[in-house]
């Protein structure tokens, strides 16, 4: 195939490129910098800097997955509208191109986020559950969303990933976690009751793939392993898993008081769970975080 990938130098992508390269497919990565392409995602990934130097070379898939990281700073106006304009005004930039287009891809994945459901508190989550709409990342991922569905009404077929927590020790949450707990300065955050949906890199490159290949898929996919866990298991998963206690808890007002409306990111939580690709028959390889952080810190 020849597959085209916005995000395609971020954690996910560079994944991406190099599960799909090594299966011969052929890659195309739109990006700001198109010339760091071939370092970060391989040697034969072509990176492009507009659209339009494609032309109009056969295209099978596009794999939306551009977009600031929504966690790495407080959530000032600035930084909304970037937010808002680095995932919906880049989909609505995809969308008047591939109209343009005489030939168009089967296929068009687009990221999202659990944050789509907001705060869901106890609630168990599948795809089916409707959202609560109350919070900026809701909002963001209900607009990207509807964005990206748009290109059904050119005959694209459209997957939605609502992704979890990614657990990569080469980017994400997980990288940056690992300094202060090797420290021994870890612990829960808040009251440590809020869920983590939470999935290993390998999983989420797996599915992605798998949802390439299964003509029949359509609509949103949640993209994490099957039990969630919550905060404080987590904090003690990953602890043990370094061998380093957790006793340094992160105080629900402290972080509210410095990170603002962002908090709501790390105090509240979505029990989501993969309802529509288990019923389409993928098979996770972690499926219980203490064997998937062992795995990941193996390769450290």
């Amino acid at each position: 195939m020849h597959i085209l990938l916005t995000g395609g130098t971020g954690l996910i992508g560079r994944a991406l490129c190099a599960h799909w390269a090594e299966q011969g497919h052929r890659l195309t990565v739109w990006s700001r910098e198109p010339s760091k392409v071939a370092g970060l995602c391989g040697a034969e990934v072509r990176g492009v800097a507009r659209l339009e130097e494609l032309g109009e070379e056969p295209l099978d898939a596009v794999i939306n997955l551009a977009g600031a990281p929504i966690a790495d700073r407080p959530w000032s106006s600035k930084r909304k509208a970037l937010l808002w304009s680095s995932r919906i005004g880049l989909t609505e930039q995809l969308l008047s191109w591939l109209q343009g287009r005489t030939q168009r891809p089967a296929l068009l994945l687009s990221g999202s986020a659990v944050g789509w459901y907001g705060n869901g508190g106890e609630r168990e989550l599948s795809e089916s559950t409707p959202p609560v709409t109350d919070d900026f990342a809701a909002q963001l991922c209900g607009a990207w969303e509807e964005t990206a569905l748009r290109a059904e009404e050119l005959g694209i077929r459209v997957v939605l990933i609502r992704t979890g927590l990614v657990l990569s020790p080469d980017g994400g949450m997980l990288k940056r976690l690992l300094l202060p707990f090797k420290l021994g300065l870890g612990g829960r955050i808040g009251d440590g009751r809020q869920w983590m949906p939470w999935i290993h890199i390998a999983d989420q490159i797996g599915l992605i793939d798998f949802l390439l290949q299964h003509g029949d898929a359509r609509g949103p996919y949640n993209a994490c392993a099957p039990l969630p866990a919550r905060n404080a298991e987590f904090t003690k998963a990953l602890g043990q898993a370094l061998s380093r206690p957790t006793l340094f808890p992160a105080p629900a007002f402290v972080l509210r008081a410095a990170l603002g409306e962002m908090s709501e990111l790390l105090l509240g939580g979505q029990r989501a769970v993969p309802t529509r690709l288990l019923e389409a028959g993928f098979s996770f390889r972690f499926t219980h975080l203490d064997v998937a952080l062992v795995d990941l810190l193996s390769h450290q």
